[in-house]
């Protein structure tokens, strides 16, 4: 299970400085934190951590506690490069550049550009720690900016794919290309006006999006990179929408069971099935944890 640190930005509405950001931020994480004291929540942070949460899972789900591994949506939160082993040693796993908008380090969705000159020590400093790299939201110019300074575990939290949906907030099949190459896993999100070019956020009906709509993203990384190792699921479902903006054969989150039975029916195999529904993500993990 994936949780998030979310910061709002240092240049968007409500968060005027960084300090408020890297402030909104800490107020998150102690909730976590909170979370984690009530035995709710599980922290993951390294491989041993992993491995043991995994065989307790297999023992006795119901028991154990929902385990997650912290991650930043926009890395306005860290205040300097220095501050980086800071967050690493609150817990801090996986990070990204930028939101909606323009970050103190980066272009993000819906604002063309690229890095911003504090982006490359920021970058640096998050690789030599070891931080994942979650390239979600990024602009293209940023994407490909950081691709030429950034050569550490790179991957995508919550992306679809602009093939099927035409709009920046998705990925090129180049930039699906550029991530599989490195060895990365893209999770799909499930929000509908990623899912279809047919929906209105204005005039929501998701009547003609559904599980297999979701399908369609995971096929169609597997088909461009020749592999199942590459795709995941991603969900997005705290991303700030209800039911109405979410496949419309999705009540709770127990039906995300109903997407094997459509993957099977496009003829993807048990093993290749296990892979998506969960395998890559923690296979990347273990990959990168055991350096």
């Amino acid at each position: 299970v994936h949780c998030r640190v979310e910061s709002m930005g240092g240049r968007f509405s409500g968060v005027r400085t960084q300090d408020i950001a890297y402030a909104k931020a800490q107020g998150e994480l102690a909730y976590y934190r909170a979370l984690e004291h009530q035995g709710l929540m599980r922290m993951i942070r390294d491989m041993g951590e992993l491995q043991a949460h995994l065989q307790e899972w297999k023992q006795n789900p119901q028991q154990t506690p929902i385990g997650f591994v912290l991650s930043m949506e926009g890395a306005d939160p860290i205040l300097s490069p220095e501050q980086v082993s800071q967050w690493w040693d609150q817990g801090l796993r996986t990070v990204s550049l930028v939101h909606y908008g323009v970050s103190t380090y980066a272009h993000g969705t819906q604002a063309p550009g690229g890095l911003l000159p504090v982006a490359k020590p920021l970058l640096q400093a998050i690789e030599k720690q070891g931080l994942i790299l979650d390239a979600s939201h990024m602009a293209d110019g940023t994407f490909w900016a950081t691709m030429d300074i950034y050569s550490g575990p790179l991957i995508a939290t919550h992306n679809c794919c602009r093939t099927l949906v035409p709009h920046d907030r998705q990925f090129t099949d180049e930039q699906i290309m550029a991530i599989a190459q490195r060895g990365g896993v893209i999770g799909v999100a499930f929000d509908d006006w990623m899912l279809s070019p047919d929906f209105d956020k204005n005039h929501p009906d998701n009547s003609h999006v559904t599980l297999a709509t979701v399908c369609d993203h995971i096929d169609h990384i597997c088909q461009k990179t020749g592999s199942v190792s590459h795709a995941a699921i991603g969900t997005d479902l705290d991303g700030g929408y209800g039911r109405e903006q979410s496949p419309s054969d999705l009540d709770t989150i127990a039906d995300l069971q109903n997407i094997p039975p459509i993957l099977t029916s496009r003829g993807y195999s048990a093993d290749d099935i296990n892979s998506i529904m969960h395998g890559n993500w923690i296979g990347l993990l273990l990959r990168v944890w055991d350096h």
